[in-house]
């Protein structure tokens, strides 16, 4: 880490669990699942796919910024739920981006996926009709623009960018923040991501490369709040969900100067490519992640009270991470929350969803449980199967790890 504390000032989240930050965090402390029946487009019989992790819908009539006529060019809801948990993050961290201020504010809001149903809808239509596409389905599709459009909407001037690292971009984005902030190119960072991956032919595309959840050929349909597992010895792939989550950086000195306070820091970090297999993780460069991170933080790993992992709820990617883990700590490996076990997997958006979940708990002292666990004797964790935990935590690691061996850990601090 560079020599200014990178301090954590606001966050906000969406997620299958809920669209209030609050009703999100009591459902998973209850051990609640966000995971129901697939209903975003309609399925045939054969459809290999039939559970998901669905966002509700939210009313955009309160909010001056998503008014009808000007939501109504951007059909995909990644747009509104991006500038919703935006909105409110900063309503939440206490700052107001004035004209004199807007120019150190940096954007490194992203996603994995952005808004590729705008550019189906209108291939669809194309073929079937056709009719020319909307004027608005290029922009819609373009992964940079649900920054622009939080630029546009905060009215940051600060450097932006897109940081797609598949399914760790909402940690990527932290990460980037904190290059940022550490370089002295702004004082506020507006990172975190959005993912509303729920179109057919990528939910199917996650099955057939056997990533998404389907139950063995033959066997009887199971709930659906019980299909995601991670670490379990009846794991059976993820389920695909929707979601975004918006994490405020700064510097101390920037909230010591406007009088701003935090009791959160992202303390260290690491990135590292797996240079291998393009889905299948690579231990020796995980483990090297997570050993940096640490290491970057000025820690050991004895200092670490918990970790939040990335657990998909996949064969190989799971046994990976926990063996990791295993080579890190030994015999003592702090106990781990598996959030997609109740959430499903948002894709790029699941990380920062997961670093806010896992904050939440180290002001509320509590880890969230693994629900749906049997134990794989193969990996020999505590995963708090046993219901959510009370724990003091002043470390916590949060592990991502994305397709094309993208791997992002950060160590976050719970301070005062």
């Amino acid at each position: 880490m560079g020599s200014k504390k990178t301090l954590i000032l606001g966050y906000d989240a969406v997620s299958s669990l809920g669209t209030e930050l609050e009703t999100q965090w009591q459902k998973a402390v209850a051990g609640k699942s966000g995971i129901s029946r697939l209903t975003r487009f309609p399925i045939s019989e054969n459809f290999p796919v039939r559970v998901a992790g669905e966002v509700a819908e939210i009313d955009i009539h309160p909010y001056p910024f998503l008014q009808p006529r000007e939501m109504a060019h951007w059909t995909s809801p990644i747009f509104k739920y991006a500038l919703l948990v935006v909105h409110r993050a900063l309503q939440r961290s206490g700052i107001e981006i004035t004209p004199d201020l807007a120019p150190r504010v940096a954007v490194t809001f992203s996603s994995a996926v952005g808004g590729l149903d705008a550019v189906l809808k209108a291939d669809r239509l194309m073929v079937a009709e056709g009719k020319m596409p909307h004027p608005f389905t290029n922009p819609n599709s373009c992964i940079n623009m649900i920054g622009g459009k939080v630029s546009i909407m905060t009215k940051a001037t600060g450097p932006i960018c897109s940081t797609i690292t598949a399914c760790a971009t909402g940690v990527t984005s932290l990460i980037m923040g904190e290059m940022l902030l550490q370089r002295n190119m702004a004082d506020v960072v507006i990172g975190g991501a959005v993912d509303f991956p729920l179109v057919e032919p990528i939910v199917a595309g996650f099955a057939t490369m056997n990533g998404a959840y389907r139950p063995k050929e033959g066997q009887t349909e199971e709930p659906p709040e019980k299909t995601s597992r991670p670490f379990s010895v009846n794991r059976r792939g993820f389920v695909v969900s929707e979601g975004a989550g918006c994490i405020i950086l700064a510097t101390d000195e920037f909230a010591k100067v406007h009088g701003l306070k935090s009791n959160m820091e992202m303390a260290g970090w690491a990135m590292t490519s797996d240079a291998s297999h393009f889905v299948a993780p690579n231990l020796a460069t995980v483990q090297r992640c997570i050993e940096e991170s640490i290491i970057n933080a000025g820690l050991k790993a004895t200092d670490v009270n918990a970790v939040n992992a990335h657990a998909t709820s996949t064969k190989v990617g799971d046994k990976v991470e926990a063996d990791a883990l295993r080579n890190i700590f030994g015999r003592t490996i702090p106990p781990v929350s598996a959030n997609k076990s109740q959430l499903g997997h948002a894709m790029g958006a699941s990380s920062a969803i997961e670093a806010i979940l896992a904050m939440e708990g180290m002001q509320k002292e509590t880890l969230l449980p693994t629900i749906n666990y049997s134990p794989d004797q193969e990996i020999e964790i505590d995963c708090v199967a046993e219901g959510a935990r009370k724990l003091q935590q002043e470390f916590v690691l949060k592990n991502a790890f994305g397709f094309g061996g993208c791997n992002s850990c950060i160590i976050l601090r719970r301070i005062g």
